[in-house]
């Protein structure tokens, strides 16, 4: 299937490693040009130089932290030297958080608002006029079953999440005139390297599979973690014209896990 995405531009916040990776990977396949985005430039270099090798793709790389507003912008520059703009916006950049709402203290509240949710404003602010001159393009934005389903122990990942999903429908409302399309996606269970290093620190080397579908079994439906790949896929049909009519819409990709309608 052509998804007629060839030598479009994406911009890829946590584009180097996990799911942002995975994106970038399924988009290269379609013939999309990248600008990688990651906090360790030596990273983002690496995956930008493999990934134009073996899909003969232009990848570029910056290294920023979406977190400020200097790393916004030096992304926002970045892509306007490289490209004179982009086609597609991923926010994809994010962590989870543990904490409780009586000890979480004013800057970790902060941090967390300016990885999740301004980071998704001052890229959207910069780019979203390239794509206007460029007849339109779509932004995505990676949120989490956590910004309606929350999980007891980050309350503050839960809250955030749940900004950027209100954010993305707003910006879709300003923007759809344009004919730019603007969409959240909140995953479940997607096994990272994050999900692994953590299952290996609580329940050792041989106990860390076990471990991991003790969570997938908790969670329920179709009690398994998903492939970055799986969810990327997803992203990537967001991004083409076969999903011309979709914007403004938040989809849950979580094998289930989500207990309401």
């Amino acid at each position: 299937m052509d998804l007629n995405l060839r030598d479009k531009v994406a911009v890829i916040t946590g584009g180097t490693a996990g799911i942002g990776l995975a994106i970038a990977e399924g988009l290269a396949a379609e013939g999309v040009n990248l600008v990688l985005v990651g906090r360790d430039k030596t990273r983002a270099e690496d995956a930008a130089v493999q990934l134009a090798d073996k899909f003969g793709i232009i990848a570029t790389a910056i290294g920023a932290d979406v977190a400020t507003a200097e790393g916004c912008d030096g992304v926002i520059n970045g892509t306007r030297q490289a490209f004179g703009g982009a086609d597609i916006l991923i926010n994809n950049a994010g962590t989870g958080s543990n904490e409780t709402i009586a000890e979480a203290d004013d800057a970790k509240w902060q941090y967390y608002w300016d990885l999740h949710v301004m980071a998704a404003v001052r890229l959207g602010r910069g780019l979203v006029p390239t794509m206007k001159a460029r007849g339109g393009g779509v932004v995505l934005h990676n949120a989490s079953i956590c910004a309606t389903q929350p999980l007891w122990y980050e309350p503050i990942y839960n809250t955030t999440k749940a900004a950027l999903m209100m954010f993305s429908k707003t910006l879709a409302n300003e923007v759809a005139g344009d004919k730019i399309r603007v969409n959240t996606i909140n995953p479940g269970l997607v096994l990272t390297g994050d999900w692994i290093k953590t299952a290996k620190q609580i329940a050792g080397e041989d106990g860390w599979q076990a471990h991991l579908q003790g969570v997938a079994d908790e969670a329920g439906g179709m009690k398994r973690f998903a492939t970055p790949e799986e969810l990327a896929n997803f992203f990537v049909f967001l991004c083409s014209d076969k999903a011309s009519y979709s914007t403004g819409s938040t989809y849950f990709v979580d094998g289930g896990w989500l207990k309401t309608v």
